[in-house]
């Protein structure tokens, strides 16, 4: 939903790690059983690459919502329960 393709999985696909990328933002996932917790990552965008985000999420209707951990920041919670969370600009 948010646009990122994979372009690389250990193992031809089976593995547990994995990279996906959208334009210049590169994130590699891993799989950790002793980790079964969900994750929480934060992405810093600039001006111009929040503005971006807050339309392609209204655009795809991906449910999102404005929180405040510490600061004011957008979450998305992806498929599997994890986090995402990005910053907003005071």
């Amino acid at each position: 939903m948010l646009g990122f393709e994979k372009r690389w999985h250990e193992g031809d696909g089976s593995g547990k790690v994995c990279q996906v990328e959208r334009g210049e933002c590169e994130i590699i996932l891993c799989e950790d059983h002793a980790r079964s917790d969900r994750a929480r990552l934060f992405v810093e965008l600039t001006a111009d690459g929040l503005a971006e985000l807050r339309r392609e999420l209204a655009e795809r209707s991906v449910p999102s919502r404005e929180i405040r951990w510490g600061y004011d920041a957008i979450q998305i919670l992806d498929p599997d329960g994890n986090e995402l969370h990005f910053p907003l600009s005071e």
